[in-house]
């Protein structure tokens, strides 16, 4: 008897989560929130393109799309100007960030090691020729 009574128990339990007998129950996620209706959106006042006119080239594209998000050049701050001012920013050259880069521009001396290291071969296949076992 007692093992009837844990079996009946047992049984209740197993398949009362399943939902025997019924449809399944999903939930609804229209009784969440209603749905906004559908709206047409403002005009903004743009105008179509006239033909014949001249469009943005794409420099100034990109630059109306760069004040667009940054919100053009910021005033700078009297402690930045002259920071600024102190290294000397009126003395740099033109396209010196162009130069930095250029291989036969030496900036920084890194002495002869370093450079003999830096400027040396791609040596990946020396090294899996040197292995043994091959």
């Amino acid at each position: 008897m007692r093992k009837l009574w844990t079996a009946l128990v047992l049984a209740a339990a197993v398949t009362s989560g399943c939902g025997v007998g019924g449809k399944p129950r999903t939930p609804d996620e229209f009784a969440v929130a209603r749905n906004a209706p559908l709206i047409i959106p403002p005009d903004f006042s743009l105008a179509p393109p006239v033909a014949g006119t001249a469009g943005l080239t794409p420099g100034e594209a990109q630059q109306q799309a760069i004040d667009a998000l940054f919100g053009g050049p910021a005033p700078r701050s009297l402690g930045e100007m002259s920071l600024l001012d102190t290294a000397g920013r009126s003395n740099a050259a033109l396209g010196i960030r162009s130069q930095v880069w250029d291989p036969d521009t030496r900036i920084v001396d890194k002495g002869p090691t370093t450079v003999q290291i830096l400027t040396a071969a791609n040596s990946s296949t020396e090294v899996a020729s040197a292995q043994p076992g091959q």
